[in-house]
C-alpha cells in the first residue's frame, strides 16, 4: 500500500473511535435524564438522518476538493456536535449534529481510496479500512463503556484542576470531554492525509441540479448487474449492523443481566468479529471472486437466532464473534466490488453518497421499526428471531437475483474494466 493509506487508516481510526464512544455517552445522557427506553435507538437515527438528507449534496462536496480537506473539515462538524452535547443541547439534536458531518465525511474517506489505489487492491484496502473502523468500534465501545463507569468516571471527575470550574459535573460529561480530544486527534492526521492529484471537473451547486443529478446516479448503480448485488448486500448489512448493536444491549440486559458499561463490552465482541471477518476476506478474497462470499450472509442470518439459547457470558462471546466474522467476511468484498463499480461508472464522490443513501436509508427504516417492537414491548427473544430470519431471507433473495442476471449474461466479465 501506498503510505498515504496508512495516514487514511490513522484518521478514519480516531473519527470512529470517538464516534463510537459518543453514542454510550449519549445513551448514559439520556439515562441520566430519565429519558425512556424507546429513545435510545433513535439516537442512531437521528445520527444516520443526514446520511439520507445531504446524500445529493456530499458527493458533489467530496469531488470538489482534495479529500484529505474535506475531512478535515467534516471532522470539524463532529467536534461542534460534541461540544453541544456537552453544553446541554439535547443528546438527540446534539447527536444529529455529529451525524451530519460523519455523512459529509463518508465519500471523501472510501472515495480517495479508488484515487490512490488500483482496482485490484481495493479488497484488501476495503478489508483493512473496514478492520480498522471495526477495531475502532470495539475500542470506542469499550472506551465509552469505561468513561462512564463508576471506577474511571470517579477518579477523572476527582481529578478537577484546582481552582477552576470546568463544569464537568457528571460521568457523562466527562466522558464527553475525553471523545472531544479523540476527535481532536483525527483532525491531526486529517492535515497529513496526501493530496492524491485527483481533480474532478467544476461541481454542480444548483441545489435542484444537484438533486437531479444524484437521481441519474442512483439509477445508473442500481441497473448495473453488479451495482445493483453490491449495493443490496452492503445496504442489508448496515442496516442490520446498527439494529444488531441495539439488540445486543438488550439482550445482554435480559438474558445476562449486564447494566450498560459491561454491555457496550459486547458490542465490541461482535465488532471485534466484523474485524476478523473484514480482515480474512482482505487476505483470501480477490475482487473477481467477490460475489462467492453472498452464501456467508445466510449463514449469518440463521445463526442470530442462536443468541437465544446463550444464558452466561461466556457462551455469548464465542457466539457474537462467529456471527461478527460471517458479517465481515460477506460485506469487504461487496463494498469493495460496489466501490469498483461505481469508479467504474460514476465518479468517487457520487458513487459513495449513493452507496450511502441506500444504506443509511435502510438503517433509518430498521431502526425506526425497531424503536416500534420496543414501544409494543415485544420480548427480546421474538425480536432477534425476526431479526435473523430476515437477513437470511433478504440474502437468499439476492442470490436469486445474481443467478437470474447471469443467465442473461456474464456479468462477473465486467469486474476489473477501466473507467467509462
Amino acid at each position: 500500500m501506498k503510505r498515504g493509506f496508512y495516514t487514511i487508516m490513522a484518521a478514519q481510526f480516531f473519527s470512529s473511535l470517538a464516534d463510537n464512544a459518543l453514542l454510550i455517552a449519549a445513551i448514559a445522557l439520556l439515562i441520566e435524564m430519565h429519558a425512556p427506553d424507546w429513545m435510545k435507538p433513535l439516537l442512531k437515527l437521528f445520527f444516520t438522518v443526514s446520511y439520507v438528507m445531504l446524500a445529493p449534496f456530499v458527493g458533489a462536496f467530496a469531488d470538489s476538493m482534495p479529500k484529505g480537506k474535506v475531512m478535515l473539515v467534516t471532522n470539524a462538524v463532529k467536534i461542534v456536535g460534541c461540544a453541544l452535547m456537552f453544553f446541554s443541547v439535547h443528546p438527540l439534536l446534539a447527536y444529529a449534529v455529529v451525524g451530519f458531518g460523519a455523512a459529509a465525511y463518508s465519500p471523501a474517506k472510501y472515495g480517495i481510496l479508488t484515487e490512490l489505489l488500483p482496482p485490484e487492491k481495493l479488497v484488501a484496502a476495503n478489508g483493512w479500512i473496514e478492520g480498522t473502523t471495526v477495531g475502532s468500534i470495539v475500542l470506542g465501545t469499550v472506551l465509552g463503556g469505561a468513561l462512564i463507569s463508576p471506577g474511571v468516571s470517579g477518579f477523572l471527575l476527582a481529578a478537577d484542576l484546582p481552582w477552576i470550574d470546568t463544569g464537568v459535573d457528571s460521568p457523562a460529561e466527562m466522558a464527553i470531554l475525553v471523545i472531544a480530544l479523540c476527535y481532536a486527534l483525527a483532525a491531526w492526521f486529517n492535515l497529513r492525509i496526501p493530496d492524491t492529484g485527483a481533480r474532478y471537473p467544476e461541481q454542480q451547486r444548483n441545489p435542484v441540479r444537484l438533486v437531479v443529478e444524484f437521481g441519474h446516479c442512483c439509477v445508473v448503480l442500481w441497473k448495473d448487474k453488479l451495482g445493483q448485488i453490491s449495493l443490496a448486500v452492503t445496504t442489508l448489512f448496515w442496516g442490520a449492523g446498527a439494529t444488531l448493536q441495539f439488540i445486543v444491549l438488550d439482550w445482554a440486559r435480559a438474558h445476562l443481566g449486564m447494566p450498560l458499561d459491561k454491555a457496550a463490552i459486547l458490542q465490541g465482541i461482535v465488532a471485534l468479529g466484523i474485524a476478523v471477518g473484514a480482515v480474512s476476506a482482505a487476505r483470501m478474497i480477490r475482487l473477481r471472486e467477490s460475489l462467492r462470499v453472498l452464501p456467508v450472509g445466510v449463514a449469518m442470518g440463521l445463526l442470530v437466532p442462536m443468541m437465544t439459547l446463550v444464558t452466561t457470558q461466556w457462551a455469548a462471546w464465542p457466539l457474537l464473534v462467529l456471527i461478527g466474522g460471517l458479517a465481515g467476511f460477506f460485506v469487504v468484498p461487496m463494498n469493495a466490488l460496489l466501490q469498483h463499480r461505481g469508479h467504474v461508472l460514476l465518479s468517487a464522490g457520487h458513487s459513495i453518497a449513493v452507496q450511502n443513501f441506500n444504506e443509511n436509508l435502510n438503517i433509518l427504516l430498521m431502526l425506526g421499526l425497531y424503536s416500534l417492537l420496543l414501544k409494543l414491548e415485544l420480548e427480546v427473544n421474538l425480536v432477534i428471531v425476526m431479526f435473523g430470519g430476515f437477513v437470511a431471507a433478504t440474502m437468499l433473495a439476492v442470490i436469486a437475483l445474481h443467478r437470474a442476471n447471469q443467465r442473461r449474461f456474464d456479468s462477473v466479465a465486467l469486474i476489473g474494466e477501466p473507467k467509462h
